[in-house]
C-alpha cells in the first residue's frame, strides 16, 4: 500500500464530477478527506440536482480558484415545458400548468433573442448573500426579498434534442448566470413557461467534464493513484500568460520585491516560473513593474509527483 502523504503536501487540482443528490460543499469534503488534505475548496457551486464538472482545488491551490470562478462556464440543461414551480427547477412546488404547443422553428427563433449580453434576476433560492444571509434562507422562510438584476453574458444556445415538452440545451455563458432563470425566462418567451429538469456542468474555462473523475472512481484507487489525478497548481490560471524570471527576481519576488523589467514585459496579470520553470504564482505588470499578487512558497517536494508546497508568502 502507497504511504499516506501528510496533509500539508497534498497540493493540486482534482476535476470531479459532481453525483446528483450532493451539494457542492459535501463534495468537496469527501475529496478532502479521500486526499487526507489540509484545506480544499471548489471554483463555483453546482446545486444538489445539478451535476457534473466541479474542479476542486486542494491545498496551496486553492489561492488560485479565483482565476477560474471569473471563467465562462459550458453546461447541458434540460428544460419541461408547459409547467413552472416555485424554485425553477423540479425540486419545487408546481404553480402552474400550461398547454404546449409550440414549434421547433419557433424555440430556434426565441433561443436567438437570448443570446448576447442580458440583464438576469438571480433567484430566490440562490446562494447570494444578503446581510450575511444567503438568498435561500430567506425564501425558505417565506420571504421574498427584491433583487437587483445582474449583467451576464450568454454565448451561444444549441438544441440539442425537443422531444414532446423536452427541450434539451447546450449552454455557453458568463460567470454568474442562473440556467434556472434561464429556463424560466424561455418558457415565458414561449408563453407556456419552463422549469429546469436536468442540468450538467460540461465545461469551465479550458477544463472539460471528460477529463474528470467520479468519487465512485476515487475511493477505489489506492491513494498513489489518486495523486496521479491531480492537475499542477496553476491548472485554475491557464488562461494568463506565462512569465518566465530569473533566479534572482525569483528571490527578490519572494521577498516581497517588485521587479522592474524596464518596459520589457507584456502588462496585465500572469502566470510566473523559476529559472528551474517551476509554476510559483501569479504576477500582475504594470508599467513595466512586476508585483506579486498570489504566491506559494518555494518548491521542496516531499511526495513524488507532488510540489510539496504549504503557507503563503504573499497574498495580494
Amino acid at each position: 500500500m502507497a504511504a499516506v502523504p501528510n496533509r500539508a503536501v497534498v497540493d493540486g487540482v482534482l476535476l470531479l464530477n459532481k453525483p446528483r443528490g450532493l451539494t457542492s460543499q459535501q463534495a468537496v469534503s469527501r475529496a478532502k478527506r479521500l486526499f487526507q488534505a489540509r484545506k480544499a475548496g471548489h471554483t463555483g457551486t453546482l446545486d444538489p440536482l445539478a451535476d457534473g464538472l466541479l474542479p476542486i482545488g486542494l491545498g496551496e491551490a486553492t489561492k488560485f480558484s479565483q482565476f477560474l470562478l471569473d471563467a465562462d462556464k459550458r453546461y447541458r440543461a434540460t428544460l419541461r415545458l408547459g409547467i413552472v414551480t416555485t424554485t425553477g427547477d423540479a425540486e419545487g412546488d408546481i404553480i402552474s400548468e400550461q398547454p404546449v404547443a409550440v414549434t421547433l422553428p419557433q424555440v430556434t427563433a426565441v433561443l436567438r433573442r437570448f443570446v448576447g449580453s442580458l440583464q438576469q434576476v438571480p433567484p430566490m433560492h440562490a446562494a447570494i448573500k444578503v446581510a450575511g444571509k444567503p438568498l435561500y434562507a430567506y425564501a425558505r422562510a417565506g420571504q421574498t426579498l427584491t433583487r437587483e438584476p445582474r449583467s451576464i453574458v450568454i454565448n451561444d444556445i444549441q438544441i440539442l434534442d425537443f422531444i414532446d415538452k423536452n427541450l434539451i440545451l447546450r449552454v455557453s455563458c458568463s460567470k454568474g448566470t442562473y440556467i434556472r432563470v434561464l429556463a424560466e425566462d424561455i418558457g415565458a418567451a414561449l408563453g407556456c413557461g419552463a422549469h429546469l429538469t436536468a442540468l450538467t456542468r460540461e465545461g469551465a474555462g479550458p477544463l472539460d467534464l471528460a477529463n474528470s473523475v467520479s468519487i465512485a472512481d476515487l475511493e477505489g484507487m489506492t491513494m498513489a493513484h489518486r495523486l496521479e489525478r491531480l492537475l499542477p497548481l496553476e491548472t485554475f490560471a491557464a488562461g494568463l500568460r506565462r512569465q518566465d524570471v530569473t533566479a534572482d527576481d525569483e528571490r527578490r519576488i519572494f521577498s516581497g520585491q517588485r521587479v522592474d523589467f524596464g518596459g520589457g514585459a507584456v502588462p496585465g496579470l500572469c502566470r510566473l516560473y523559476g529559472a528551474a520553470g517551476v509554476f510559483f504564482g501569479i504576477g500582475e505588470v504594470a508599467a513595466g513593474i512586476l508585483t506579486a499578487r498570489r504566491l506559494v512558497t518555494q518548491p521542496a517536494p516531499t511526495v513524488p509527483g507532488q510540489n510539496g508546497l504549504s503557507n503563503p508568502v504573499v497574498t495580494g
